[in-house]
């Protein structure tokens, strides 16, 4: 199974999670047994926001969990309005009480907002202070951000960065995964099957997806996230609300692809020019 340290955390995980955007607009028990299943398989990093259904999907993930706690690498995060210092501290404490968990094993701030960043981060060292988190990183943040982040926290505190990237969306690989590289960050990349906009078989990215799935008894999905993380500071977190889906996720971790593998499909999804401003939804 593919795994890697988690940036500065130094904890192994694998390289693929499982993601909660809109679980909670389906069926809960299903969505509690797939992320069950999930951590059977080796998924155990689960990441969730208080964003995600006003708490909803806290709680099912904290259902989910309930007795494999210790299995699981839980992350959550907090909306850029809450993120003064006494708002990061209360809205964590709500996530807790969500998840029905006393600690996240990483807590990020999901975009930049009206707060300072040295008031949030202050925020973040005393819940890490106090093992209510164990690490804390940003999402949305493009290079210009994360300088900034670097500069108010400096080296080793940051340990994540949560960003768009699929197949169809490389922006993150001109810049932004460079700079992570450099500076020991990890990189998660949400939404890597995009919204709605994976490779159709009958397309020309999707028929090299095919082949390329075909010579390894695997599926486009899978030989997808095995692209996006080919680089050792990369992690990717589908949804994960059928057991169907999960079993597939699950596949990738143990997908190899070939350096001609990787430049056919390289070719066949171009990542294209910088764009001006870092993607996201």
């Amino acid at each position: 199974m593919m795994t890697r340290p988690f940036g500065p955390t130094g904890r192994e995980i694998a390289t693929i999670g499982q993601g909660s955007w809109y679980i909670e607009q389906g069926d809960k028990r299903a969505a509690v047994a797939a992320l069950r299943r999930g951590l059977d398989l080796g998924l155990s990093h689960i990441d969730t926001a208080e964003m995600y259904g006003d708490g909803r999907s806290e709680a099912i993930v904290g259902e989910a969990i309930a007795g494999r706690r210790n299995e699981t690498f839980l992350v959550s995060k907090v909306l850029p309005h809450n993120a003064s210092k006494t708002g990061t501290r209360a809205a964590c404490e709500r996530s807790l009480r969500h998840l029905k968990t006393d600690r996240l094993d990483c807590y990020l701030l999901h975009w930049r907002g009206p707060h300072p960043l040295a008031e949030t981060f202050a925020a973040f060292e005393g819940l890490k202070a106090e093992g209510k988190i164990l690490s804390w990183g940003v999402s949305n943040f493009d290079v210009d951000d994360l300088d900034e982040a670097l500069a108010a926290a400096g080296p080793g505190a940051i340990a994540c960065n949560q960003v768009l990237y699929h197949l169809r969306e490389r922006a993150i690989e001109h810049a932004v995964i460079p700079w992570c590289e450099r500076n020991g960050v990890a990189v998660t990349a949400y939404s890597p099957f995009g919204h709605d906009d994976f490779p159709s078989p009958g397309s020309a990215a999707g028929r090299v997806l095919g082949e390329i799935a075909a010579s390894h008894g695997a599926t486009a999905r899978q030989v997808a996230l095995a692209f996006l993380t080919r680089r050792a500071t990369v992690f990717a977190i589908p949804k994960a609300a059928g057991m169907a889906h999960v079993e597939d996720n699950a596949g990738a971790l143990h997908l190899a692809l070939t350096e001609g593998e990787l430049a056919r499909i390289d070719t066949a999804c171009p990542r294209g020019p910088k764009p001006r401003s870092l993607p996201m939804l």
